[in-house]
């Protein structure tokens, strides 16, 4: 019972990164254009994609799971306070929120791991 849910957490968590990563690539000039307002190079979009899509891809396969984990808390976190903190809107504070959600997510996962059913487990990595 334990690694089904374990998986299935896994899956909810990384959905909303494979989502917004691919949508920065679709959507890549639009995006460019946005975080430049908020004042972040535009040469880093590819870096932000690969982390989004990258590390979504891999906490959805249970790869390095944990270490994947805390590092996207840590984006969780600088994303809600770099972008999303703006009291006077309440959609951003939604989001603000959100953020700070899923970093209590990410912090179970980097506690308790991916579980059996995940690759860290089939490798037999240190930190399944």
């Amino acid at each position: 019972m334990k690694d089904p849910a374990l998986l299935l957490g896994r899956i909810l968590i990384a959905a909303i990164f494979i989502m917004s990563g691919y949508s920065k690539i679709t959507g890549y000039a639009g995006m460019s254009q946005y975080i430049a307002s908020l004042g972040v190079p535009g040469v880093l979009l590819p870096l932000i994609i690969l982390w989004e899509l990258g590390g979504g891809i891999a906490i959805l396969l249970g790869l390095f799971t944990r270490p994947v984990a805390a590092a996207l808390a840590v984006y969780c976190v600088a994303t809600a306070v770099l972008v999303h903190y703006h009291p006077a809107d309440q959609m951003q504070m939604i989001n603000f929120m959100k953020n700070l959600t899923m970093t209590g997510g990410f912090i179970y996962v980097a506690v308790f791991g991916a579980g059996g059913l995940s690759l860290d487990h089939k490798l037999k990595l240190r930190w399944a």
